[in-house]
């Protein structure tokens, strides 16, 4: 198939259980397009609570919620085309979030004895294998859900060891948030999958939205906690916090660090 040809709609094997053009004779899967919202707002707003971060510990935080747009944006268009390319770079963007989010904030202590703790070559064989893997994306597009799932088990697994060895309140009840939102994110792909034909029989085959707003929560909540446990890990003199938005208070709002000895 030609690149022109991969560009028109419907051309991607994938069809959701959301009926088709419903809603607008634009839209393929109106749900399931503006259903990626958060991606959008997330970041915007991670941006501004992240700016302390980003001046003290990583401004490569910036490029993480950079992609998690991106991860919106070209997931909407997927939705609202479902051509091959939408799907294609829709898959791709997170590939990349999640070697990004790798690179910056994979602990050292897991990191191959032959690299001696060097971060910088950690983050060089990353992007060579997601230069990689982006090519073999275009070629093979069927290896693109084994690559995320070799990215996305490994990150919840290191998470839950980092959980684990934490001994703070707060970010241990953070993270038992975030793997119950990843859990029912998972079982609203898995259903809307596998029994769409039950779905659509109740008028509600809307599923993969509500996966859409769950794992995006689900994404930010752990790239908050790891850049928690990076600050923790680097530049534990500096006291990193975390706090939330709008009260701090509050615990279901929007989590974010805080060093509180920063210069």
């Amino acid at each position: 198939m030609s690149l022109l040809s991969a560009l028109e709609r419907g051309t991607s094997p994938i069809d959701w259980c959301e009926s088709n053009y419903r809603y607008s004779p634009l839209i393929a899967e109106f749900i399931n397009t503006v259903s990626n919202i958060l991606f959008l707002l997330l970041p915007a707003l991670l941006s501004q609570l992240f700016k302390q971060y980003a001046r003290t510990v990583n401004r490569g935080v910036y490029v993480i919620w950079f992609l998690f747009a991106t991860v919106g944006i070209c997931s909407a268009y997927f939705h609202a085309t479902l051509s091959l390319v939408g799907q294609l770079l829709d898959e791709l963007a997170i590939l990349w979030l999640m070697a990004a989010a790798f690179g910056m904030w994979l602990p050292r202590r897991h990191y191959p004895l032959w690299l001696n703790g060097d971060r910088k070559h950690f983050q060089v064989i990353l992007l060579v294998m997601s230069l990689i893997g982006t090519v073999m994306a275009w070629v093979y597009p069927w290896i693109n859900c084994f690559a995320l799932m070799c990215l996305g088990v490994p990150a919840f697994v290191l998470l839950l060891l980092e959980l684990r060895a934490c001994r703070n309140g707060r970010i241990k009840r953070l993270g038992l948030r975030c793997f119950l939102c990843w859990i029912f994110a998972v079982f609203s792909w898995i259903f809307d999958r596998l029994f769409c034909d039950i779905w659509s029989a109740v008028n509600f085959p809307y599923l993969h939205g509500l996966w859409h707003i769950l794992i995006a929560i689900t994404a930010y909540t752990v790239c908050v906690l790891f850049a928690y446990f990076d600050a923790i890990n680097e530049h534990e003199e500096k006291l990193p916090v975390l706090m939330f938005w709008p009260r701090n208070e509050f615990e279901l709002g929007v989590p974010y660090v805080v060093l509180k000895n920063a210069v």
